[in-house]
């Protein structure tokens, strides 16, 4: 292909999961895929590398793209195949993001994958919302180990019924219309490469996609001449995990050459006994965040752009956990300091080029209601809240904003209160939170909420101690602050509320850069 056919190739995969990404909000019944946009779609090779993806979620499409090769390989598939996961342990991220795969299969021959992950609010967690604070895997919801939904056109009725009834809750008709969702989304996807294949011709078809990763290669390796060699270390730490161990922390340790880069997170903490630890593919995708923030915009995204990338991580760390240690927070908040880890150690090789920390939290906030046996009273919710971004050496920090390992948008206040007893009293930008500096830290918000029925309340938040720090004198950012009716809460908490009750979540700011 001439660079003009390559660009060509690269765009039509990339629409092709920017369709499955439309058709999965059109079709979801729920506001945490329908509105929030809490879900992912990416195409990969027949061995499961990726080819392409749509500008989704960063901890969802850099997970896949680490794990998504040994899901694939354990299966003999065939056309009509639907597989669906969920377990962190293999391949997923947390058990709330659910992973469906489809095979693309054209003239009798294995040629990609189509996949999608999507959040779940209610994944079969005694807590609504499905993000308790807990010590067990099994304790936040149902475990889907890697198994075929649909398998050659058919489904599977027990594995569908399994996911459609997760906790016995009344609820069954929005939970089976979100997977009936994914269904259609990956169907979808397979429809069209399939279409874009027959079009280019087999053998052009895996042309391409040769020189897709070798370019992909020469464009990292063109970024890695712009970083200088050495090592470069930095450390920093969660707040806690919820179950009494605090300041908990991350180390790494980058080394860079021409060839290669190595992140190191030996001397990182062991993991813990809350949730707050993470399986390797959510480091990977916080690693492969950071550089390809640093790669030009028109870095395609395949897996020839992250071969130079090698990761080290002791395994049984916060950073590379082991099997039954829960991990519910540690895709959503442990993933964002790794990022504030990486970016803190680029900053010694590149001062000209690495904003201060962003807010450092998704502010994790899950609710919802358990009704007895035979009421239609049941809900479950959750959602994160945006806050400041870093100040760099050329930018102020955007204010309430999602940042780094994040990318939904907030759920509109018409939809939550329309689906949920909920009031929204206030959702206002946090005035003065970013850090001060030459160039200010963007400003956190303030979502304040009234509940209309009793209630069960899960909070996951950090840098509620720890703020996100400032670079070249700049200021760090203000803490985050959770407070219900004037008292203020732990960053993780799990209590009842009753009606009438005010919880109020103040998100944190983002560090300044240079002295003002």
């Amino acid at each position: 292909m001439n660079p003009i056919e390559l660009s060509l190739f690269v765009s039509r995969m990339e629409a092709v999961c920017d369709e499955m990404g439309v058709v999965l909000q059109r079709t979801a019944f729920s506001p945490n895929i329908k509105d929030r946009l809490d879900f992912s779609c990416a195409l990969f090779d027949k061995q499961g590398l990726l080819c392409a993806q749509a500008a989704h979620i960063p901890v969802h499409l850099g997970s896949m793209a680490f794990a998504m090769a040994d899901i694939v390989g354990h299966f003999e598939w065939a056309a009509g195949d639907v597989l669906v996961l969920n377990d962190p342990y293999l391949g997923g991220t947390h058990l709330p993001d659910v992973t469906i795969v489809a095979p693309v299969f054209v003239d009798g021959e294995l040629a990609a994958f189509a996949v999608n992950r999507a959040h779940h609010a209610n994944i079969g967690s005694d807590s609504p919302g499905s993000m308790p604070i807990t010590s067990k895997l099994e304790e936040e919801g149902i475990i889907i180990s890697p198994q075929l939904l649909i398998k050659q056109g058919e489904l599977n009725k027990t594995v569908w019924q399994a996911l459609a009834s997760v906790h016995g809750q009344k609820n069954a008709t929005s939970l089976d219309g979100d997977f009936a969702a994914q269904v259609s989304s990956v169907r979808t996807g397979v429809l069209r490469m399939q279409e874009l294949i027959r079009q280019l011709g087999l053998m052009p078809y895996k042309v391409g996609l040769l020189e897709l990763n070798e370019y992909g290669e020469r464009v990292a390796h063109a970024c890695l001449d712009t970083i200088p060699e050495g090592c470069f270390e930095f450390e920093d730490f969660m707040d806690d995990d919820g179950l009494g161990e605090k300041d908990i922390p991350i180390r790494v340790k980058l080394k860079i050459s021409k060839q290669a880069i190595v992140v190191d997170f030996t001397g990182t903490s062991d993991q813990v006994a809350g949730n707050i630890n993470c399986p390797l593919p959510v480091v990977a995708a916080a690693v492969y965040y950071v550089f390809r923030c640093l790669m030009p915009s028109y870095a395609p995204a395949c897996a020839g752009l992250f071969s130079p990338i090698e990761i080290k991580a002791p395994s049984g760390s916060l950073v590379n956990a082991c099997h039954p240690a829960a991990v519910a927070a540690g895709n959503v908040e442990t993933s964002t300091r790794i990022v504030d880890v990486v970016l803190g150690a680029l900053e010694k090789a590149l001062p000209e080029r690495i904003p201060a920390a962003s807010q450092g939290s998704m502010n994790n906030i899950a609710m919802g209601h358990r009704g007895q046996d035979g009421a239609n009273d049941s809900w479950d919710y959750y959602e994160t809240l945006a806050g400041g971004h870093g100040a760099g050496p050329y930018f102020d920090g955007l204010s309430a904003r999602h940042s780094h390992m994040t990318n939904t948008l907030n759920t509109p206040v018409e939809s939550l209160e329309m689906h949920y007893p909920i009031r929204v009293n206030r959702y206002a930008i946090r005035d003065n939170s970013g850090g001060k500096g030459l160039h200010q830290g963007g400003d956190g918000l303030v979502r304040e909420y009234e509940f209309l029925a009793p209630a069960q309340l899960s909070l996951l938040t950090e840098r509620r101690t720890h703020a996100p720090w400032g670079l070249q004198g700049g200021e760090p950012g203000k803490p985050g602050e959770n407070f219900l009716n004037g008292k203020a809460l732990p960053g993780k908490a799990s209590l009842f509320v009753d009606s009438s009750d005010l919880l109020s979540i103040a998100t944190p700011g983002g560090g300044g850069w240079g002295k003002q």
